[in-house]
């Protein structure tokens, strides 16, 4: 099986692709791949068996991350919760795999990682397991009134109903006062966790590139945004990305509130189901927080063929030391450092 190599910013058969196929999600899109190009210096790449006059039938799309810090490697697909390999049948897969590690190889990769969202998917193919996460999804093709008795009684329910009752207001859309008011809570949420944050001009890339697939989402207290939340949209399913929020309104009910509109929205424009996204296995909280939507979980996991061990700075990020670091930088200087490491971890 002969493996070729097109670019899908410029190849509209990957379009063609991405929308046909039932395993395509929103991080496959033309959009996401645009913003991640722009934002972070990444080449998208799709290998496919189809050549330049052949219909495409089947790709594994990836980005060549190239670091002096964490090293090259070549990602399927860095910033992204999950991306499938575009397969005719999964017969395919362990040429395409074999193909990959020989370009890490040859080429001094540090690794190759995909990050398929269909369970045990790459096991068996060369690849080894390289860590796992929790993902939630949540079925839309109930009623309201069932979606609404799912939610958990006193975490959700019960909060929904006190932001109604503070008379929070609340507006979707994509305008800059909504982009501000997101990447400000974003900034504030993301300092309060001892994380870095992502670059506004990642966030201002996705706006240009995705349209009308994604919306900002703005909780506000008289006039106040306190939560935001920002979702993104293919075919019938909703991608919850990314929330935050102001940690001294937390008992108004805000992000609540918001996943409650998102719900009535989404059901009321035809979606199937809300992916709520991945989840670290030591974020007890935030596991029971997505369970209480009355979501689904499955585990899924990375699959890695790599040529060393040593950790990168999207390791360290997480470590304990670098984290108590971060949490005395001014939130100019930790806005800096986001803009100057982000690309180096993905």
């Amino acid at each position: 099986m002969k493996i070729n190599i097109l670019d899908p910013l410029v190849d509209r058969r990957w379009d063609q692709l991405v929308a046909s196929h039932p395993s395509a999600s929103v991080f496959h899109d033309r959009g996401w791949l645009n913003a991640l190009a722009r934002t972070y210096g990444y080449q998208p790449l799709v290998i496919t068996t189809a050549n330049a006059s052949e219909a495409l039938e089947n790709g594994i799309v990836l980005c060549r991350v190239s670091s002096w810090i964490t090293g090259t490697r070549l990602v399927s697909l860095p910033f992204s919760d999950h991306c499938e390999p575009l397969l005719e049948n999964l017969g395919q897969l362990p040429e395409f795999l074999a193909w990959l590690r020989k370009e890490c190889d040859l080429q001094a990769g540090r690794y190759v990682e995909l990050r398929p969202a269909s369970g045990n998917l790459i096991g068996g193919c060369g690849l080894e397991p390289s860590c796992s996460y929790w993902f939630h999804e949540l079925d839309l093709r109930q009623t309201l009134d069932q979606l609404f008795r799912h939610l958990h009684d006193n975490s959700i329910r019960r909060k929904v109903l006190r932001a109604e009752r503070e008379g929070l207001s609340y507006e979707a859309g994509q305008s800059t006062r909504l982009f501000d008011e997101f990447y400000g809570l974003l900034r504030a949420t993301r300092r309060r966790h001892r994380l870095l944050p992502q670059p506004r001009s990642w966030f201002r890339n996705l706006l240009e590139f995705m349209g009308d697939k994604l919306q900002i989402r703005v909780a506000r207290k008289n006039g106040a945004p306190i939560a935001a939340m920002l979702t993104l949209q293919h075919k019938s399913s909703v991608v919850y990305k990314y929330g935050c929020s102001d940690k001294r309104s937390h008992s108004l009910g805000g992000m609540p509130f918001l996943f409650w509109r998102l719900v009535e929205e989404s059901k009321a424009r035809g979606a199937s189901k809300i992916d709520f996204g991945r989840t670290d296995l030591n974020n007890k909280g935030l596991i029971i927080f997505k369970d209480r939507f009355g979501t689904s979980k499955k585990l899924i996991t990375y699959y890695r063929h790599s040529q060393t061990r040593s950790p990168g700075v999207a390791n360290l990020s997480n470590s304990r030391v670098v984290q108590n670091f971060l949490s005395f930088l001014p939130q100019a200087v930790s806005s800096t450092a986001g803009r100057l490491l982000y690309r180096h971890m993905g």
